[in-house]
């Protein structure tokens, strides 16, 4: 009798010089329809590539012929905050993915010594369960990720609202939303209610050539759908749909139409646009827990689960860049006052440097 030992994992990275050519792959993905686990974070390293010109790396852990771990990083540079190495940018949720405790901490090792190469600020893993290496020294815990189980049917789902949220939908549908479902014929209308949302919240606005990359690269798993009143869109969201999960990784609607419960309306024709797709969970993104996001996203049923981004703090504190933190005060009621225009020109300069 033989006995086949399994092969000691090795590490390959993945520079960014080997990811020249992937505007033909961007080609080849626009012709497929499913995306998987693994493509889907070669499809991101090549939106964040082109979009926001981060450079990109994956770091491959192989047993023989056989992948058993892998982990898309991309370095996020900036003249003003400094340098990054994250998995991923925009996304939620990336990181490690492995076959077992060892694969992963031969990436994490790797990630960490390619962060020590290319002197990044941290290393920035976001998982959502804690993986145990003593490089990665601090967290981040406080948000949740909020995902809604759906059932086979639209009929189903609204049953299982409260009368509370069936009634907000129902008012909403009483005004005559148009509800536009398509991809790049709809991008226009997408970023100008997106921009002027963010402009309102006083945060710094991504590029339109990001929505454009995403479209190109996720093909005909990635859509946009617009709410139009009359003529003018009010509300838009981006929906990308792979292995049986639906994210909506961008979403906004018009303050000055809140009163007319759009964003309700559109929020439905997501849920029952993804359920049609065959699609098993819906992805409403992270909220710190109690939030107006995180009551806005549990009225529909979505249930909290962990997210846990993990650091390699190598300079400064995790905490320089966040949000809440009291030095971007004035600078966020400024960028409130901005002419939209103006946000669209500066914003995804500053924007693409932020981690």
């Amino acid at each position: 009798m033989s006995l086949t030992l399994p092969s000691t994992p090795t590490l390959t990275i993945h520079g960014p010089e080997q990811f020249a050519d992937w505007n033909s792959a961007a080609r080849r993905a626009a012709s497929q329809t499913e995306v998987d686990s693994e493509n889907a974070s070669d499809r991101w390293l090549g939106v964040l590539k082109h979009a926001l010109r981060h450079e990109p790396y994956l770091l491959e852990a192989t047993a023989g012929e056989r992948t058993v771990g892998r982990l898309p990083l991309c370095l996020v540079k900036s003249a003003i905050f400094g340098r990054y190495l994250v998995s991923l940018p925009y996304i939620n949720s990336a990181g490690v993915v492995a076959e077992s405790e060892d694969v992963a901490r031969l990436l994490i090792d790797g990630a960490a010594q390619l962060a020590d190469q290319l002197d990044v600020r941290y290393l920035e893993l976001r998982h959502e369960r804690e993986i145990a290496h003593p490089r990665l020294t601090e967290k981040n815990e406080s948000k949740v990720q909020m995902r809604l189980a759906l059932p086979t049917s639209a009929e189903e789902l609204w049953s299982s609202f409260k009368s509370k949220l069936r009634s907000q939908i129902r008012s909403g549908e009483k005004h005559g939303f148009q509800v536009c479902w398509g991809r790049t014929e709809l991008l226009r209308d997408f970023y100008s209610v997106f921009s002027r949302n963010m402009r309102d919240l006083g945060t710094p606005v991504y590029s339109a050539r990001l929505f454009s990359e995403i479209l190109a690269w996720f093909g005909e798993a990635a859509e946009l759908c617009v709410l139009r009143q009359g003529a003018r869109p009010v509300a838009a969201a981006l929906l990308v749909h792979h292995d049986g999960i639906t994210e909506v990784p961008s979403a906004s609607s018009l303050r000055e139409f809140n009163s007319l419960n759009p964003n309700m309306v559109m929020y439905w024709n997501l849920l029952t646009r993804t359920i049609e797709r065959g699609q098993r969970v819906f992805d409403f993104g992270r909220s710190s827990v109690d939030s107006g996001t995180y009551r806005f996203k549990s009225q529909w049923g979505a249930q909290p689960s962990p997210s846990v981004w993990q650091y390699y703090l190598r300079q400064g504190s995790i905490k320089a860049l966040r949000p809440d933190n009291s030095r971007f005060g004035l600078a966020i009621r400024i960028w409130r006052r901005l002419p939209v225009a103006a946000t669209r020109i500066v914003g995804p300069w500053l924007v693409r440097g932020i981690p």
